[in-house]
């Protein structure tokens, strides 16, 4: 029986496999990674199932990032990256972040004691955020991490579909302090752009063309939450081209 067909979601679960300690989920995606052989499972000293990527996945793994890094999305999200890493930030990419996307209505409830309708407190809604670039300042006082999200757009049709969801947009400034969009210049003009977002264009080559800041981004003070954190911990940030000079950007 041949294995199943795998899908973007097979590839994003076994890179997050890949970073973790591999505790199982057992739903249909660990089934089919099962089965194509790039996972394993492993019992641990008590007897418990854990997973781990086979050298098979880690092939697969490795293949799928050759063939993401050709393409203009992923050429611009790295020279995105790359800019940062140069201006001090620690930068990651392809983050999964749980992230509150809107409070829903208040709920209306009855009062036992007088049979009269109250309103319950606003409850958070929660949304799965992947920002493609997200970055930190290099520095040891929380209170100056500055966090950073840049979204990555290189077609017209791409950024007007995400403009059109209010949730995802939301989830990204509870994340942040600043959010910009990036995208090819001539794809759209800044005024198109929600005024809370910063837009950076690009001129030239995804891979290194030269990038301008259009218009900043509304800065808004924000705390990285303790979830955000252990998903920064288990993630693994950029790395700078070891030829590169860090310093090079600082002049003579």
């Amino acid at each position: 029986m041949s294995a199943p067909p795998l899908t973007r979601q097979h590839r994003t679960r076994l890179m997050q496999l890949w970073r973790s300690a591999g505790w199982p989920c057992q739903d249909t995606l660990e089934l089919d990674l099962l089965a194509a052989g790039l996972l394993e499972r492993r019992p641990d000293a008590h007897g418990r199932d854990t997973l781990r990527v086979t050298d098979d996945g880690v092939a697969w793994l490795s293949a799928a990032r050759t063939r993401r890094a050709d393409t203009a999305h992923d050429r611009l999200a790295a020279r995105v990256a790359q800019v940062l890493m140069q201006q001090g930030r620690v930068v990651w990419r392809e983050l999964s972040l749980r992230a509150v996307a809107d409070a829903a209505p208040p709920a209306a409830q009855t009062s036992p004691l007088w049979d009269e309708p109250v309103s319950a407190p606003a409850r958070a809604v929660w949304r799965l955020a992947r920002p493609d670039v997200f970055s930190v300042r290099l520095t040891t006082v929380q209170a100056y991490l500055h966090p950073l999200v840049h979204e990555i757009k290189v077609s017209r049709a791409d950024l007007l579909s995400d403009l059109r969801h209010e949730a995802k947009r939301a989830s990204y400034r509870w994340l942040c302090c600043e959010c910009h969009y990036v995208f090819p210049a001539g794809i759209a003009e800044p005024q198109e752009i929600p005024e809370d977002f910063g837009v950076w264009l690009l001129h030239g080559d995804a891979a290194d063309g030269r990038l301008e800041l259009a218009r900043p981004a509304r800065h808004a003070a924000c705390e990285l939450p303790f979830p955000v954190w252990m998903a920064l911990a288990r993630a693994t940030p950029e790395r700078a081209d070891e030829d590169e000079d860090p310093q090079a950007a600082l002049g003579g």
